[in-house]
């Protein structure tokens, strides 16, 4: 199991990640929307600007103040 960092010390599991989107597209904030309401999303921005969306195997939505090229490099 390794961990990512993803911001303000909180990390998740990188075994267990589809997809890291940036958040700036119109499908990303839909994504987001919908996770909100299905009480899917995992908010780790300490209330930055949402930079990058990070889809997880479970359905959850992990949204995260680090630029999407830092998470997944």
């Amino acid at each position: 199991m390794t961990l990512i960092d993803v911001g303000y010390g909180n990390r998740i599991n990188s075994d267990r990640i589809v997809a890291v989107v940036s958040a700036d597209s119109a499908p990303a904030k839909r994504i987001i929307s919908v996770a909100k309401e299905n009480n899917t999303a995992i908010d780790a921005t300490c209330g930055k600007k949402t930079k990058t969306v990070i889809v997880m195997d479970s359905g959850h939505i992990v949204m995260s103040a680090k630029e999407p090229e830092k998470i997944s490099g």
